[in-house]
């Protein structure tokens, strides 16, 4: 229940504005999205001093005005828009514009009070868009690489000199992640022991270091939601439906099936665990899922103890 001194509030973000609601208030407050709005915002806010500001995760819109306000010392929580639009669907609210969803966010951190956002440090903040950034020129050369097939021969040389800077570039945020990491005494440990794994290499190590970061810090149950592996039930009366995953973070899960991949093939550990789930009729992909799960849990037990891999295994 909400006591008459907590305050909600809810910020509906875009590319120009910032529009913010507040529970069980009529009305909102329209904030431009730059700098100066945002310590305008903050200086809104500041004599409501809010329980908890909620803010719908907006294709990284949202990232410069969450860190000024966690800097400022409020409690922020960003989320997922899925789950946003499914509560309002809940409340039989259909209609959608900016106005409306900054109320519908408002009413979400009072009914929800989803988890709060920790403040990021400046090197994690680099870490991740420096790995984010080495995704999209990753996807990028797949894409010129097919395209290689298709397109008449004087076409070929444009995308050939594309692939050639894309690799370039390729090569110079591989040695900026693999520097930032090594001049980080926690992250070089954390990455020494992920690599000591069979099937997870230096990619999959950064990677897990930007975009999980919570990994060796919280439950294996815990860690397997983040990353989307968590099997969740659909049962219903006497009906046993088939698990299935929801969520997580893609960019963990899709770089961790590659390393499971390598795994199932070079970690004695996996490969059994693989090799007898399909032995009593599971399916690959299903397999392939517990063993992403299984790998985890290890990875998050080694930095919880700070173990390597063969003393993990032991």
């Amino acid at each position: 229940m909400t006591t008459p001194n907590e305050v909600f509030v809810g910020i509906d973000v875009s590319k120009a504005t910032n529009e913010v609601a507040i529970f069980a208030q009529d009305g909102v407050e329209s904030f431009a999205n730059n700098p100066t709005g945002h310590r305008a915002l903050a200086n809104f806010l500041e004599p409501l001093e809010p329980t908890l500001i909620v803010i719908e995760a907006t294709g990284g819109l949202e990232r410069d005005l969450a860190s000024h306000l966690l800097e400022t010392g409020f409690a922020v929580a960003v989320v997922n828009p899925t789950r946003v639009r499914d509560f309002a669907k809940a409340l039989g609210r259909y209609a959608k514009n900016d106005p409306i969803d900054a109320h519908t966010l408002a009413h979400f951190a009072q009914a929800i009070r989803p988890e709060v956002r920790q403040l990021q440090s400046a090197q994690e903040a680099e870490l991740l868009a420096l790995v984010r950034r080495r995704r999209q020129v990753v996807a990028n050369i797949g894409q010129e690489r097919n395209r290689l097939h298709t397109v008449p021969a004087k076409a070929k040389k444009y995308i050939q000199d594309h692939l050639a800077y894309l690799q370039a570039q390729l090569q110079v945020l591989n040695a900026e992640i693999d520097a930032l990491i090594q001049a980080i005494p926690q992250w070089r440990q954390k990455a020494q022991l992920l690599c000591s794994v069979p099937g997870i290499g230096p990619v999959n190590a950064f990677t897990l270091l930007a975009e999980l970061p919570e990994l060796g810090s919280v439950s294996r149950q815990k860690i397997a939601a983040l990353a989307g592996v968590a099997p969740y039930d659909k049962d219903s009366g006497k009906k046993k439906g088939r698990r299935k995953t929801f969520g997580g973070r893609y960019g963990v899960r899709s770089t961790f099936y590659m390393a499971v991949l390598a795994a199932i093939r070079h970690n004695p550990i996996i490969k059994r665990f693989y090799e007898r789930l399909i032995k009593n009729g599971k399916e690959h992909k299903v397999a392939m899922v517990a063993c992403m799960r299984k790998l985890l849990s290890i990875a998050n037990v080694m930095l919880m103890r700070g173990e390597a891999w063969r003393s993990a295994a032991n």
